[in-house]
């Protein structure tokens, strides 16, 4: 890789108790071992989105500047009722023009045997309404509470199986990330007719 990437890891709950933030900092952290990659961990928690999501007074400006510069992005989502929050779906429509043609890598978590395959399932047409492309590896983090202790640490006993699960995901994104950051960079929109 000749550039630079910066890539946005995005926690999908505001929820108090949420248990997939473990998860989402772990993500950052093998992330964060990448060559040649920057992260911004982005934590909901951390914007005000206005109730309506139409137009410019619907956006957070420091989300705006993340989704801009950001060349990628790994949503980690918990399943709240077969579905992904309501949170990670205003964030996704306050950003139409800076998702468009950026590649985007999953991961799901639940406190059942799923892993959040459901929210996932979900969440592809909308990703994919935004014009963003979705790698074809997703990581899967079922029984979140016996993955991570109480600290939000990884267990020993499932770090290595996990760190293998999203290293492969973060080699996919990576190279989406470069190729489509060239395409953007050095070829013309595709026109429609």
């Amino acid at each position: 890789m000749n550039e630079r990437l910066t890539i946005a890891v995005i926690e999908g709950t505001r929820r108090e108790k949420r248990l997939s933030i473990h998860a989402a900092k772990f993500v950052a952290e093998i992330g964060r071992t990448m060559p040649d990659v920057d992260i911004i961990f982005v934590d909901p928690k951390d914007f005000t989105f206005p109730d309506d999501g139409n137009g410019t007074e619907g956006k957070d400006p420091a989300y705006t500047g993340i989704v801009a510069k950001a060349d990628a992005f790994f949503i980690v989502t918990p399943e709240y009722n077969h579905s992904f929050p309501g949170s990670l779906k205003r964030m996704l429509d306050s950003e139409y023009d800076n998702y468009f043609r950026k590649p985007v890598a999953l991961a799901g978590v639940s406190n059942g045997g799923w892993g959040g395959t459901r929210a996932i399932e979900n969440l592809l047409p909308v990703l994919r309404s935004l014009g963003l492309l979705t790698a074809q590896l997703t990581s899967y983090f079922p029984r979140v509470q016996d993955i991570f202790d109480e600290q939000g640490n990884i267990k020993d006993e499932q770090r290595d199986k996990y760190t293998r699960m999203v290293t492969n995901e973060w080699h996919e994104l990576i190279w989406l990330a470069a190729s489509l950051k060239w395409g953007r960079d050095n070829l013309p929109p595709p026109s429609y007719e």
